[in-house]
Parts: C-alpha cells; sequence; structure tokens
C-alpha cells in the first residue's frame, strides 16, 4: 500500500523520488511522550519497501513537553542514504525497514549539532532559551 500523497513532501536523494511524512497526529503513546519522533518514507515512483525512522527525542506535539527537533530535508536526506547503506531496498517489496537514529548520530546526519526545540505554551522555545527568546519562538497551535 502507497503512502497516501496528502501530507506527504517529496526529496530527490541521487537520482531517486522519494515521498516523506510524518503521522499527522500521534498515537496515544507517541503524544505523551513516551513514545520517539518517527517519519517515514518510501520512493516516490514504484514504491516497495518502507523506511521507518525513529529519532531520540519527542514528537512536537507531546503532552509532557519534551524536547524535540524539527525534520528537515537535510535530516531526512542523511536518513535515506544512512538507510541503503545498512541495506534497505527502496524498490522491493517487503517488510518496513527500521532506522534507529541515536543521539550522537544526529551531528553527522544534520552536518551540524541539532538544534533541539522545548514546547512552551502555543510554541517552541530553543532548547536552553529563556524569556528573551519568546519572540523568536515558533507557533505550532493557534491561540484561539
Amino acid at each position: 500500500m502507497a503512502m497516501p500523497e496528502k501530507g506527504s513532501r517529496l526529496i530527490t536523494v541521487g537520482d531517486v523520488g522519494y515521498r516523506w511524512r510524518v503521522r499527522h497526529k500521534p498515537a496515544r503513546r507517541q503524544g505523551d511522550g513516551r513514545t520517539p519522533l518517527r517519519f517515514t518514507v518510501e520512493r516516490a515512483e514504484e514504491p516497495g519497501s518502507v523506511l521507518v525512522v525513529t529519532l531520540p527525542c519527542a514528537r512536537p506535539d507531546n503532552w509532557r513537553k519534551e524536547r524535540t527537533i524539527t525534520i528537515r530535508p537535510l535530516l531526512v536526506g542523511g536518513c535515506i542514504r544512512r538507510a541503503v547503506e545498512r541495506g534497505w531496498r527502496p524498490g522491493r517489496s517487503g517488510p518496513a525497514f527500521t532506522l534507529d537514529v541515536a543521539e550522537d548520530e544526529l551531528a553527522a546526519l544534520l552536518c551540524e549539532p541539532p538544534r533541539y526545540l522545548i514546547p512552551f505554551l502555543w510554541g517552541m522555545i530553543p532548547e536552553g532559551g529563556g524569556i528573551g527568546d519568546l519572540p523568536r519562538c515558533t507557533q505550532i497551535r493557534s491561540r484561539d
């Protein structure tokens, strides 16, 4: 079964097009902060095996206000390359391939130290930030 196009994004790694997405609404355990942030990837054309990437942080909408990270195309591309190196064959049908990213691997995949965010009131504040960072916080929910 192919990934839904709605809510997914396209990325090209090498000469291959992929579609990736984060689940729109968290499963109950994902929302409580006990389950790590995950995203899935598959080939855009002729999808086969799905890649499930698990990151060492919580979803942005977690209820426990655990730290999170923004999933950027640079991270997605790095995870795709790493999964292929470790044996993922995206063009072949079969079971999902899981890539668990450890804390110390994030910097290499991002080509910089990770910038964590902490949920705060209606938005996000950079990890280690304070009241002075509020004007720069990223809104994740409407205040209405």
